[in-house]
């Protein structure tokens, strides 16, 4: 039998009538009972399990906790519920004879307050029923004795929050949503990324009409064995688990056992202290874990969207009666989705430049794999529109991983016999186009080499009627360079020339007519590569959109930033 600590023996004995009467429990024929079952501080400020309401409370580690309550009468029907949250519990439900105030024949007089204290504490009460793991267990009796009715709970893994259920009338009561005769969750239809769920309604609502809504929990983990499991895992992802405060979960005596300050908060309603404060108890910081609920109202079916492929899931449906926020666990399941589908392979070739398109979102897989011993491997990627992300491995070994815009180039140190696998992920704003050269011959460069800034100068001063003067920066590699002009409309904005930034589009899709001219162009001293370059023969007053490209040894070519300009419309 645990020890009853000295708050609630006084809190007990205050409850215990002196008087030769029976001294009832509050119950719900009682205008107080219904007074007080409405001030949940008054169940949380004592150790009584009120008849008929769920009650939630806290425990810490190996500290056993007590409740109790009275059965006034023998063969009185009796249900407990115990519903453990985020710890399994250890509880034992105990009975034993109320003690005997004053005999019917003697005086009336009262037996003294130590003497009932000993009969209360020195009883050793029959043990009804125990339980030691973490599901919603329950204690039911068509016909229990009267007594004093105890229920203990101990916590050995760690400070965890409960709930307990105690009625006199289970069959006119039905707080928790019934299941139906068949309480699994069907998994209808799979998909790469969906999983449709169905299941049969709960009676409580098919026949009792009822309020009943279901909420579908899915995680990557395990499935839950209650509600109160789900929310205490959410809670602690967000924030550090806290003792509750005095005076709600507790008495002064709890707290300063533990360290807390003894000061009644019980006029406050319950709240969970930062992990800053002080007085704050708080457990080791967890990752957050990819936990997701869904209530989807009356509902039978319903697809879970948005997915990862070829990953186990776990699927949870509870019941819950919105009337009195009461839930109940239908038979959880798994399931894994699909496999995205498999891609084809693109073999690339050394030395020859290939043209891949991804669709928004998507993936590419090229292989390369060298015919000959070789010392070092060149890839170069030309991103003609967003970013895209590259990935190169050799033998299964991740070598790097990168976003490239416009032009990069890759070196690594060669192996005998080694097979590289590059995966290329498109960007998530829309497709992605882009060239990839593979090479064993370092010499071998099919793009031209960029500087870091490829914008175009437009020197505004050096601007006229029928002229305007630009400037870009080149690179110390001698290369072609040619400018084209075309003309546009005055409305003509950044929105649209973004959409024309394909910078794998060369010049030979450009008309004749919009050539200014080409040049090489180069400089040893990387500080001087600046050309500059006026275009004659414009319209007053109209606007024009610039293009510069640069073109490798290999005849590719690359496109600076447009630029857009316009001519002075009186001189």
């Amino acid at each position: 039998m645990l020890p009853l600590r000295c708050p609630l023996l006084l809190l007990l004995l205050l409850l215990l009538p002196l008087s030769s009467r029976p001294q009832k429990f509050p119950t719900r024929d009682e205008e107080l009972f219904q007074m007080q079952i409405r001030d949940k501080a008054f169940f949380h400020d004592s150790s009584v399990i009120p008849d008929g309401a769920e009650i939630s409370s806290y425990l810490f580690r190996d500290t056993p906790k007590r409740y109790f309550f009275v059965v006034e009468e023998d063969n009185t029907p009796l249900a407990v519920t115990v519903t453990p949250c985020d710890a399994p519990l250890e509880w034992k439900l105990s009975v034993q004879e109320l003690p005997e105030e004053a005999s019917g024949e003697g005086s009336g007089e009262p037996e003294p307050l130590e003497q009932q204290k000993q009969q209360i504490t020195n009883e050793e009460g029959t043990e009804l029923f125990s339980y030691k793991g973490n599901d919603v267990e329950y204690f039911v009796s068509s016909s229990s004795p009267s007594g004093l009715y105890q229920l203990d709970l101990l916590s050995t893994e760690k400070d965890t929050h409960f709930k307990v259920y105690a009625t006199t009338t289970p069959e006119s009561d039905q707080p928790y949503p019934e299941l139906p005769y068949d309480p699994r969750i069907d998994v209808t239809s799979l998909g790469r990324t969906t999983v449709t769920l169905a299941w049969k309604p709960s009676p409580t609502a098919s026949l009792l009409k009822q309020p009943i809504q279901y909420c579908i929990v899915i995680n990557k983990e395990h499935n839950f064995k209650s509600l109160c499991a789900v929310e205490a895992k959410l809670s602690s992802d967000d924030a550090f688990m806290m003792a509750p405060k005095p005076g709600l979960d507790f008495s002064p005596f709890d707290f300063a056992h533990f360290g807390f300050p003894s000061d009644n908060n019980s006029g406050k309603e319950r709240s969970f202290l930062k992990s800053s404060s002080k007085f704050g108890r708080q457990t080791s910081s967890k990752p957050r874990v990819d936990l997701h609920k869904v209530c989807v109202g009356n509902k039978n079916i319903f697809t879970v969207s948005d997915l990862k492929p070829d990953t186990q899931y776990y699927f949870d449906m509870f019941a819950v009666n919105t009337n009195t926020n009461m839930s109940t666990a239908y038979v959880g399941t798994f399931a894994r989705t699909k496999e995205e589908a498999k891609q084809k392979t693109v073999e690339l070739k050394d030395g020859k430049v290939t043209d891949v398109f991804i669709k928004r979102k998507g993936a590419k897989f090229l292989r390369f794999a060298p015919v000959s011993s070789h010392q070092k491997v060149t890839f170069s990627v030309h991103s003609c529109l967003d970013a895209v992300q590259i990935q190169v491995r050799r033998d299964g070994k991740l070598l790097f991983s990168q976003n490239v815009e416009g032009v990069r180039q890759f070196q690594l140190r060669g192996k005998a016999k080694a097979k590289y696998l590059i995966r290329l992920k498109g960007s998530k704003k829309g497709a992605s186009m882009l060239k990839i050269l593979a090479t064993t011959r370092p010499n071998k460069q099919s793009f031209p080499s960029l500087p870091e800034d490829t914008r175009i100068k437009a020197f505004d001063k050096l601007r006229t009627c029928s002229s305007v003067t630009v400037a870009w920066l080149g690179t110390q590699e001698r290369n072609k360079f040619c400018i084209y002009k075309r003309e546009v409309d005055d409305n003509y904005n950044e929105e649209q020339k973004k959409r024309e930034q394909n910078q794998c589009l060369g010049p030979d899709t450009r008309k004749k007519s919009e050539k200014v001219l080409c040049k090489y162009f180069h400089s040893q001293n990387i500080q001087k590569a600046v050309t500059t370059e006026t275009i004659r023969g414009l319209q007053p007053g109209k606007s024009y959109l610039l293009d510069v490209y640069v073109i490798g040894h290999g005849g590719h070519s690359v496109k600076y930033q447009s630029k857009l300009v316009k001519t002075r419309k009186f001189c």
